[in-house]
């Protein structure tokens, strides 16, 4: 295995570990906490969430780890990443499309919802409800992906090894 190769492996399985964590969070607890506050506090809250995660250190990893999911598919594809290559290949794209995709085309544009609209209103309480009902099975998908691109990259190590 060469170091390029190592390196992206390394650098996605410990990624994909920490998304996974991140994702399992909102879907164990944070989500039913959040609908347990009530209609407007839970969008409220949600609503500072999504703004603080958009100026944190996830959405660098967000896209560095899908990035680097990616390379490791084009390694895999184009037969440079050794015996391993078919579980770079799965792992990586079950993180770019269970993680990146279902994100860009599910979670923010709910988030994208629910941040236009005034918690406190009736239109905010039907956008929180169905929010709540639409966001989080989005979740857990994202939480499996990663879970399973991160168990993948570890195989692929072994395999490499």
């Amino acid at each position: 295995m060469n170091l390029t190769v190592a390196i992206l492996i390394w650098f996605s399985m410990v990624s994909a570990g920490i998304m996974a964590g991140v994702y399992f969070t909102f879907s164990v607890f944070v989500m039913r906490s959040l609908a347990e506050l009530g209609d407007e506090a839970g969008a409220r809250a949600m609503q500072s969430i999504n703004e603080i995660i958009q100026r944190s250190l996830l959405l660098p990893l967000f896209f560095a780890s899908t990035l680097a999911c990616a390379a490791l598919v084009a390694l895999g594809a184009m037969g440079l990443a050794g015996p391993q290559a078919w579980l770079l290949i799965a792992g990586g794209a079950t993180y770019v499309i269970g993680m990146f995709v279902v994100t860009v085309i599910g979670n923010v544009p709910l988030n994208n919802r629910l941040d236009a609209v005034d918690a406190a209103s009736a239109e905010g309480a039907a956008m929180w409800r169905e929010y709540l009902a639409r966001w989080t099975p989005l979740n857990h998908v994202r939480t499996a992906a990663c879970t399973l691109a991160m168990g993948l990259f570890i195989a692929a190590l072994q395999a490499g090894a």
